[in-house]
């Protein structure tokens, strides 16, 4: 990989408990960046992270507006709750900043249409923090996929189990779990501040894996959840434009010690299976010798961070794009509409023009 040149003077909006496991860790470890702005309201929170990082403290700001306008700034990261990302995004857009967004992008299709309009207009990058294209046995599984011996895609089953519950459930116990730095807030126990329950936080990443790895777009949704709006478990059934079918389980209250997945590809001449968070994959075409990986068999891809440096400084696409990101929120409330009304929501809205390039 050629060397870049040049630094990314970098802000972090909503500087918690996750932003200290992997983005403030990231930017440190970046030669290319240079952290100059981290926002979070709690004064006990930011002088933790102050000590644990190092960092000055002069960097640290309680007003996520002020420091928009006081840091030296080129990109922001929004890791806040998610009713937060849209507003955020807009004034860090319409400040010339380049943003990386946590998923989901926005909680609604219609605001994530606006940020992509607003970005093309102000000419910057915004990037979605989704696992799979930063994993790289999701970039083996596009590229097998993509080769004509294996055929076109028929079906897909995305399985997905963990134990999330206490991170929805307000009261959670209290101290500092192992491995973080600052505790982390309850906002996901809010539907109102997270969008939904555990699918649109956890889903979205399955919804993510499908759309990405295939390239294909979602045109149908049907749901079921088991309550709303605070779901923790969640089936799906997507129509896709190249006439294939997938399904989506997860489930985010099991209580199985650890978790599982389990993902299959249904091709014409052909079968791809991951399983275990190894991501052990097998990649079978008819006439050929089975193809097995894991993960960490690869060359890693670069995390988002360092994908968004790369867009800033080299000038290549983002790997986890804007694009990807509308149709993700759109497959999301469609299917939180069609666990609502028990009906199939059908997704022909204008973010089909916009994704065309994901």
């Amino acid at each position: 990989m050629t060397s870049l040149e040049g630094t990314v003077r970098l802000g972090i909006l909503g500087a918690g408990s996750f932003a200290a496991r992997r983005h403030i860790p990231d930017a440190i470890a970046n030669k290319n960046v240079q952290l100059t702005g981290l926002c979070r309201r709690d004064p006990e929170a930011r002088t933790r992270l102050a000590h644990h990082f190092k960092l000055d403290e002069s960097i640290f700001y309680s007003d996520w507006k002020v420091m928009l306008d006081s840091a030296p700034l080129d990109a922001v990261i929004i890791a806040t709750p998610n009713n937060l990302h849209y507003e955020m995004a807009v004034e860090a857009i319409n400040r010339g900043l380049h943003v990386l967004l946590e998923k989901p992008m926005t909680i609604h299709t219609e605001d994530a249409l606006k940020l992509v309009d607003l970005a093309e207009e102000k000419n910057v990058h915004i990037a979605v923090a989704f696992n799979p294209p930063h994993w790289a046995h999701c970039h083996q599984i596009k590229r097998a996929l993509k080769d004509p011996e294996i055929g076109q895609i028929e079906s897909a089953a995305m399985y997905w189990t963990t134990q999330a519950s206490t991170s929805f459930k307000r009261g959670a116990p209290q101290g500092l779990p192992a491995g973080h730095v600052v505790p982390p807030t309850e906002f996901r126990s809010d539907p109102e501040q997270n969008g939904g329950g555990y699918f649109i936080d956890g889903g979205s990443h399955l919804v993510a894996a499908l759309l990405w790895t295939t390239g294909l777009h979602a045109v149908q949704v049907s749901a079921m959840m088991d309550h709303l709006p605070t779901d923790m478990r969640a089936s799906l059934l997507i129509k896709l434009d190249n006439g294939a079918v997938a399904t989506i389980n997860c489930v985010g209250d099991s209580q199985f010690k650890g978790r599982r997945l389990r993902n299959v590809f249904g091709c014409e001449n052909g079968t791809i299976t991951v399983v275990t968070f190894d991501f052990e994959t097998t990649v079978a075409v008819q006439g050929h010798e089975l193809r097995r990986f894991k993960e960490a068999d690869l060359a890693p891809v670069p995390g988002p961070l360092a994908a968004l440096v790369n867009t800033i400084l080299g000038g290549s696409a983002p790997l986890s794009s804007a694009k990807l990101g509308v149709h993700v929120v759109e497959v999301v409330e469609a299917a939180y509409k069609s666990a609502a009304t028990g009906k199939a929501v059908d997704i022909c809205s204008m973010s089909a023009a916009v994704v065309s390039g994901t």
